[in-house]
């Protein structure tokens, strides 16, 4: 009998000891579900090269996805919100133009800043666990530099064609949504904004390529008297070669007058910030159409000036199929891409 007893009271002891091992294994790494999650499907950690003020390239490792981010700038902003993300914002700032009429309801939920770039005070204020925003905003005199930052927990991603590496190119604004999905686990939603941009610049190279067609383009804005002109190194001018364009001015970063006049563009894309003035898109083109030093100027006498908003074309992330749009309708009106 006693036998029996010992017997019983071992495979007790035994099954008690099995299920405090399971229970401390299912514990293991911490109480946060968001951990336990991450080593569950194997996503994380993720590690993403992005770059600082002085365009030196910066290792940042994602032990989960960021739940507190401040997204300072246009294409930082409407790109969490392309990718579902708007819950994850903690703050936001930095609009040059209304979000897109497709974010607007998303963009309601989002905590907007009444200062257009935040202080260093502010942004820690925030406790951000994530800071998405261009390279001008990780100086010294903004909110400092990303690795002050990571010493304190905080990761940071900086826009590639925000001045992070040159040239600017489409493929950066690919980098910038493929490594974006990785840090949130959203890769499927990201490859789709991927793939609707690449689909754009495929169905018009095919139209140009059919057709025969190059047209010679400028892309100049006007600012303050003085032409910036945006050639082969800048996103403006990869879009135009990539859609079969000629670029009537590809190495010069600043132009007179003179310089429009002799390069001679069959089409002029005129770049404008609107900053909510609806009027500012037809008053860039009249300003170059009622020049009359431009009056002899191809792309005027056969009135192809075309608006196009900064946003569009420079740093662009959600906005670049707009401006994959706008430059192959303006340079093939009857491709009619939609």
């Amino acid at each position: 009998m006693r036998s029996l007893k010992k017997q019983f009271l071992g495979i007790a002891l035994s099954a008690v000891l099995a299920a405090g091992v399971l229970a401390g294994c299912g514990s293991a790494g911490g109480n946060d579900s968001a951990s336990q999650n991450a080593s569950a499907d194997g996503h994380y950690p993720v590690t993403i090269t992005t770059y600082d003020y002085d365009k030196q390239p910066v290792e940042m490792t994602f032990e989960k996805a960021p739940e507190k981010v401040l997204a300072v700038y246009q294409n930082a902003i409407e790109t969490m919100l392309a990718l579902g993300l708007e819950d994850k914002i903690v703050a936001a700032s930095g609009l040059d133009h209304e979000v897109k009429p497709a974010y607007k309801d998303a963009f309601a939920k989002v905590n907007y800043l009444s200062e257009f770039k935040p202080s260093k005070e502010a942004a820690t204020a925030l406790e951000p666990d994530m800071i998405l925003s261009w390279t001008s905003l990780f100086s010294d005199k903004n909110l400092g530099s990303m690795k002050e930052w990571q010493s304190q927990g905080v990761n940071s991603y900086n826009m590639l064609n925000s001045g992070a590496v040159s040239p600017k190119t489409l493929d950066n604004e690919y980098q910038d949504f493929e490594n974006l999905g990785k840090i949130f686990d959203v890769e499927d939603k990201a490859g789709e904004l991927v793939n609707a941009i690449k689909d754009a610049v495929k169905q018009t190279e095919t139209y140009a390529q059919k057709e025969n067609k190059s047209p010679k383009v400028l892309v100049m804005e006007d600012q303050s008297g003085q032409i910036v002109n945006y050639g082969a190194t800048t996103l403006a001018g990869d879009m135009v070669t990539k859609l079969k364009g000629t670029l009537a001015s590809p190495d010069a970063s600043k132009l007179g007058e003179e310089d429009v006049v002799a390069a001679n563009p069959e089409v002029i894309f005129a770049v404008y910030m609107d900053r909510d003035d609806q009027d500012m898109a037809a008053q860039t083109k009249d300003a170059i159409m009622n020049n009359a030093a431009f009056a002899d100027i191809d792309a005027v006498k056969n009135n192809r000036v075309i608006p196009i908003e900064l946003g569009q074309m420079y740093c662009s992330g959600v906005r670049t199929i707009d401006g994959i749009h706008t430059i192959a309708n303006g340079m093939y009106p009857d491709l009619n891409l939609n």
